[in-house]
């Protein structure tokens, strides 16, 4: 029998709509409920692709027991934390505090007027091995709300106005010193052997690995182009790649990136993808390239929608078993491709009667030097194999902030391999959120089956923001740039916060909860702060009229005053303050936009670009012909016309800029 998820579109929500647990979604339904009974609310937060939120759900909403009780004493209410992250965020903090760390599933009990008095993540069915049960929690929360509810409420007031004094914090005067300090945590947690900083879980983080190739591409410090291309190899080659299908997953769960969590998210793969093209701009290495396209490839193989947006992610588990899918025996390979090929495929990519894990084997690259690919041949035979063989379930639904990441990353690649197919497919997706997830200047969180999540929150816009200005930056087309315009006035005016600085995740059209977020620290993804920074110095020099100066010179005191204690945590922001201390090449390119189209083929990937149609007193041109004036900082080059730059880029001949 179902329950009030039946009509919901979320797939993580979906896959809870047939539990015994009598499930609400979040909204006034539930919190009514609670009120006009007198009972505590259930929440319950995850994500469709979550290992542990199916283990969790297998083991305790599937059991009639505990959703006896839940339904007997509780209002359960689900919540994907993908279509609803100003929920998520709240009570992620509100579980750190209670638990000192977090992670999915969320689990937490509420009032009616959805204040937060108990929180934690997964839970057992029953108490085992010294942890908690849910059915033992359950029962103790339920006797202490009907015999001593003062005490178990006890928390709320100050966890709250704590929590509220640290989202609303003054912004104090920037420090200089911060890609410096975030640098020396780097080469402190930086795991020298096997890449990657820390012990495991290790996660890729493309974002700290950006800041470490910028920091290195503008100072010349090895030390952060070695952590840099170490990690970048090695998750490449451990198990955390995917040989077969490309692609990467979510994390590490060992120190040497090779027994992976499976499940692929569209936000990893997009910004790894930046990652490598990032490392190929700055070493010259065509690897780099190579393994950002294989990525690519992935994603527009697996996740991509007739529309031309993309899903959000792929299941970890198959056939009910964490990790079926990618693993392999010897046997069954040399059954597929014969005694000869079988067995050479298996030296190759490690695979034993040992296994590496659960007895089977995960492909890997960690026993080679060799990376040239010399069973590509093969490969198309193992996928189809393994699609036979086990099916890996897809969300379907398609996320503004995810989609805008991959735009960014295509935008790069195409940069970077000159192959157009990759800019078309940035194209297709930036028309498929204008035509799914926009009406005029407002965005939707998320869209399946044609029906549109809730309004869009921070994330969505400054996502969004950087995909168009990706776009803009690899075609000059100024309709990207036009459309960025647009959305930044409604961005300042729904989210910012003119007395404090700092944009909030929730803006004029999102529901009001127990407190406002300002979400700064990057996570799995940038933060929205750190990318509107990104945004906003890019729109200074971009779009001058528009005078965004002020703005960002408040946005950067108020990330630097978020960063100060713990800088490494926020290595985009850095990337961008980095890029306003030390600008990137600047190039006013006088002409039609449609004659300059090729020019950010030949650019640094960082070049900001601003067209001007007709020619000015100070900008002209030579011989009536497009002309660029290309500056870094106070120096620049003698003015000159597009071919005589385009022929001096073909022959690696332009004159230094730096």
């Amino acid at each position: 029998m179902s329950n009030h998820l039946k009509d919901q579109t979320s797939p993580y929500l979906l896959q809870h709509a047939e539990n015994p647990v009598d499930w609400y979604p979040w909204g006034a339904r539930a919190f009514e409920k609670a009120r006009t009974e007198d009972k505590p609310v259930f929440l319950s937060i995850g994500y469709s692709t979550c290992h542990w939120c199916h283990v969790m759900a297998h083991e305790s909403f599937e059991d009639d027991e505990i959703a006896g009780i839940l339904n007997r004493s509780f209002v359960p209410v689900k919540v994907d934390k993908e279509e609803r992250p100003d929920i998520d965020s709240i009570y992620m903090q509100v579980c750190q505090a209670f638990t000192g760390s977090g992670g999915w599933p969320t689990t937490v009990f509420l009032t009616a007027q959805q204040e937060p008095f108990f929180a934690g993540t997964y839970f057992p069915p029953r108490n085992r091995y010294g942890s908690v049960g849910l059915k033992e929690l359950l029962l103790v929360i339920e006797d202490n709300w009907q015999n001593d509810r003062e005490s178990l409420l006890h928390p709320i007031k100050p966890l709250i106005a704590a929590l509220r004094r640290e989202a609303v914090s003054a912004a104090p005067a920037a420090e200089e010193d911060l890609p410096q300090r975030a640098l020396a945590w780097f080469r402190q947690h930086y795991d020298a052997p096997y890449g990657g900083f820390g012990g495991a879980p290790k996660f890729p983080a493309p974002h700290n690995l950006l800041f470490l190739l910028q920091y290195h591409q503008k100072h010349g410090d090895r030390a952060a182009l070695q952590m840099a291309e170490t990690t970048l190899l090695q998750m490449y080659r451990g198990g955390l790649f995917d040989h077969i299908g490309y692609g990467f997953c979510r994390y590490s769960t060992d120190r040497y990136f090779l027994v992976p969590h499976f499940e692929k998210m569209l936000y990893d793969n997009a910004m790894l993808i930046l990652a490598y093209c990032k490392a190929c701009e700055v070493t010259r290495k065509p690897l780099y390239r190579q393994i950002a396209q294989k990525t690519a490839d992935y994603v527009l193989t697996e996740m991509q929608s007739p529309g031309g947006g993309f899903y959000t992610a792929q299941d970890a588990d198959s056939g009910g078993e964490e990790g079926r899918f990618y693993t392999f025996t010897p046997q069954e390979l040399i059954r597929l491709l014969g005694e000869g090929d079988g067995a050479a495929f298996c030296r190759f990519y490690g695979i034993t009667e040992k296994g590496n894990f659960e007895g089977k084997n995960i492909p890997h690259l960690l026993g080679t030097k060799d990376l040239s690919d010399p069973f590509a041949a093969l490969l198309p035979r193992v996928r189809q194999y393994r699609r036979e063989r086990a099916a890996l379930e897809t969300d379907d639904k398609l996320l503004t902030a995810y989609n805008g990441l991959m735009i960014a990353a295509l935008c790069s690649l195409y940069r970077v391999s000159r192959d157009g197919a990759y800019l078309q497919a940035a194209k297709r997706a930036q028309q498929a959120i204008e035509r799914e997830l926009c009406e005029k200047d407002r965005l939707f969180v998320s869209s399946r089956g044609g029906k549109r999540g809730a309004a869009g929150f921070l994330e969505d816009y400054a996502s969004y923001l950087f995909a168009l200005l990706s776009l803009y930056d690899a075609t000059l087309e100024p309709a990207f740039l036009t459309r960025a315009g647009q959305l930044t006035v409604r961005v300042v005016r729904d989210f910012y916060d003119p007395k404090n600085g700092g944009f909030f995740l929730s803006g004029r059209q999102n529901e009001r909860l127990i407190f406002e977020t300002k979400p700064s620290e990057d996570g799995a993804v940038p933060s929205g702060n750190s990318l509107m920074t990104r945004n906003l110095a890019r729109l200074c020099f971009l779009s001058p009229q528009e005078r965004y100066d002020a703005l960002l010179e408040q946005q950067l005191r108020f990330m630097a005053g978020a960063a100060k204690d713990y800088p490494a945590g926020y290595a985009m922001f850095l990337t961008a303050l980095s890029d306003i201390q030390d600008p990137p090449q600047t190039v006013t390119a006088v002409g039609a936009w449609e004659e300059l189209a090729e020019l950010p083929l030949y650019l640094p990937s960082d070049s900001m670009v601003r067209v001007l149609e007709a020619p000015t007193e100070e900008y002209r041109q030579l011989d009536g012909q497009p002309t660029l004036y290309i500056c870094r900082g106070r120096r620049c080059l003698a003015p000159m016309t597009k071919e005589a730059f385009l022929r001096a880029a073909r022959q690696n001949s332009l004159p230094a800029d730096r």
